[in-house]
């Protein structure tokens, strides 16, 4: 059993990202499904499904690679807040991220939302994740 569902969620894409792997498996859960859904949209990777083994759900993370496999196209991906210290910002404190390249990864009261869609609707949260 795991303490943190998203460090480990992180841990895994990130390993399988330095051995260059096409498919991660982690284990599935709401939240880890809705930052997968985010990824998705945001074009970080290519795809990914939802299967039961032995009454547990999992996830299958396709990876997605830049110049015919070599690079591949989350480049960094850090937690923010942790099970022992909790960082929490306001709609004003939201996080600036590189570019339009990079986005920042919220827990809300309206779900979980890219750092976009808060400044959108104008809410702070809890922020998770960082991916560039």
């Amino acid at each position: 059993m795991v303490n943190d569902t998203i460090s480990d969620f992180i841990t895994r894409i990130r390993n399988a990202i330095l051995v260059r792997h096409k498919i991660v498996q982690t284990p599935a859960t709401k939240i880890t499904i809705e930052i997968t859904k985010i990824l998705k949209a945001e074009g970080f990777i290519e795809d990914f499904e939802i299967f039961e083994q032995s009454s547990k759900q999992f996830l299958l993370i396709f990876l997605k690679y830049k110049d015919f496999g070599k690079k591949p196209s989350i480049n960094f991906l850090k937690r923010i807040s942790k099970p022992g210290r909790r960082v929490y910002l306001n709609k004003k404190n939201l996080p600036k991220t590189i570019g339009s390249y990079g986005i920042a990864i919220l827990s809300t009261s309206s779900g979980i939302i890219t750092d976009k869609k808060a400044r959108l609707s104008e809410i702070g949260g809890e922020i998770l994740l960082y991916i560039y």
